[in-house]
């Protein structure tokens, strides 16, 4: 029968958080203490992919969310130092991703993809493929499915650092960057991944079997005010870059439901419109911990309860 079980996380910093109490919140529902035991594939896309690795290793939904509440602040540590370095932040990365690399070890040692518990899927970007010829950046899938492109041995702390490496605030690594680039919500690479040839075929999913759901780590509602923005390189930097996250967050979504309609089901809460909360906002992971213990989770839970 192959793979007929998905969840899929995005990208989002600390916001990541939401997600996980999500988990845990639908785990406790009458009925559902098993549903993640039953998931088969877990994908994930910058802070998603560390949930993806961290549950494939079997790490508990609490701890989880423990590392968002006591760790996150050492990732996103910062100092005048650096910033003086940096020239204010206009020619250095935000944060030193040493910090996120000594983390990630620090949770899975050495362990390799192939080491896990469950197939994972991490998205990340590769910055030079270094190839001889048609030489170019391209997207990269690290995952632990059987097959001649296989990422089995490569060292999950690693992809979890590389997937999570995101513009501005961290400096690439291993020569690649966050996956959100591409994939914020990697649901459509995760449904991609369940139908690619080159995995043998007792792993690849039947369609119609397959049933995916996809967790948001909370949307910001943004909108850019005039008809004719008539606007430069520096004006567009900061907006372009989450006009771009969250298009290709939307067409994920959409992909998924036309193809597999009733079977996938997404989680995308909103922020209020007073509230933008950044990848690297520390100070609000107890609101991000309120703002997901208060979802109404009533029809994800009655989904699981009709599909997992």
């Amino acid at each position: 029968m192959g793979i007929t079980r998905v969840v899929s996380v995005d990208g989002g910093g600390v916001r990541g958080i939401v997600p996980v109490i999500v988990m845990q919140r639908l785990a406790a529902e009458p009925g559902l203490g098993a549903w993640l035991d039953r998931t088969e594939l877990i994908a994930g896309t910058s802070t998603g992919g560390l949930i993806a690795l961290g549950l494939a290793a079997g790490m508990a939904l609490g701890e989880l969310r423990d590392l968002y509440i006591t760790r996150a602040r050492i990732v996103f540590q910062d100092s005048l130092l650096d910033d003086l370095r940096d020239v204010g932040k206009v020619f250095g990365a935000d944060y030193d991703i040493d910090n996120l690399e000594a983390e990630a070890h620090r949770v899975f040692g050495e362990r390799t993809l192939a080491q896990l518990h469950k197939r994972v899927l991490v998205t990340a970007f590769d910055l030079d493929n270094g190839a001889p010829t048609d030489r170019r950046w391209k997207a990269k899938l690290f995952h632990n499915f059987p097959g001649p492109d296989s990422d089995g041995d490569a060292l999950a702390y690693r992809v979890a650092v590389a997937s999570a490496a995101a513009p501005t605030y961290f400096a690439s690594y291993d020569g690649y960057i966050d996956g959100g680039v591409f994939a914020t919500n990697p649901s459509m690479c995760a449904l991609a991944q369940t139908q690619d040839t080159r995995v043998p075929e007792a792993e690849r999913a039947d369609l119609g079997e397959l049933r995916l759901l996809s967790l948001g780590t909370g949307h910001t509602l943004r909108y850019l005010e005039g008809d004719r923005l008539d606007w430069g390189y520096w004006q567009w930097v900061r907006p372009l870059l989450n006009l771009m996250l969250d298009g290709v967050n939307g067409i994920a979504d959409y992909q998924c439901m036309q193809l597999l309609g009733s079977h996938y089901h997404r989680v995308a809460p909103t922020f209020p419109p007073d509230k933008s909360i950044g990848m690297d906002a520390v100070a609000q992971i107890p609101y991000l911990v309120e703002f997901a213990n208060n979802l109404d989770l009533s029809a994800t839970a009655d989904w699981l309860r009709a599909n997992w």
